[in-house]
């Protein structure tokens, strides 16, 4: 990358971070997987950075990436081993600043409840607020398939108190 470029990236990533960060929670549900995941696509985006701001959305694309990275950690063969049902001790739980989410263990039991195609589905239709053409493209979809993703994962959501507006 060169040096001009370089300080429009940190713009953009200052500006953006806050976002990623939860959607990435949003995706994976555990606060330290989700830093994980925005540090794998501030990487990738920084790589790519040419083609991302040559992208017809920017934020968009990003969002695909993030996407792609919990995707690819799903896969991965760490994945397949089991939790202990029981921690030693309570753990604390981080929340981001001015989250106006007024239930949050109860959305996120119910975004856990979604397989996660079906998850990416509605945090970038409906958290990110991506169109369908653009999560299509992002998953590697039809975009009959990801209304249909949507509607499956909102009438589940919309069996809450939390989610009654979506």
């Amino acid at each position: 990358m060169r040096r001009d470029q370089e300080s429009d990236y940190r713009e953009y990533v200052v500006a953006r971070y806050d976002t990623l960060r939860c959607a990435a929670y949003l995706l994976c549900r555990d606060w330290h997987l989700a830093d994980d995941l925005v540090s794998v696509t501030l990487a990738n985006l920084y790589r790519h950075w040419d083609r991302v701001r040559s992208a017809r959305s920017p934020d968009a694309y990003i969002n695909g990436m993030l996407t792609h990275a919990w995707l690819d950690e799903l896969r991965r063969p760490w994945r397949r081993e089991h939790k202990a049902r029981a921690l030693p001790e309570p753990a604390a739980t981080a929340t981001p600043p001015d989250d106006p989410v007024a239930d949050r263990a109860e959305l996120k039991t119910l975004l856990g409840g979604l397989p996660p195609r079906q998850r990416a589905v509605v945090v970038l239709r409906y958290y990110c607020d991506l169109s369908v053409a653009d999560t299509a493209e992002i998953l590697g979809v039809t975009e009959g398939t990801v209304k249909a993703h949507a509607a499956r994962g909102l009438e589940l959501l919309r069996g809450s108190d939390i989610c009654r507006e979506v």
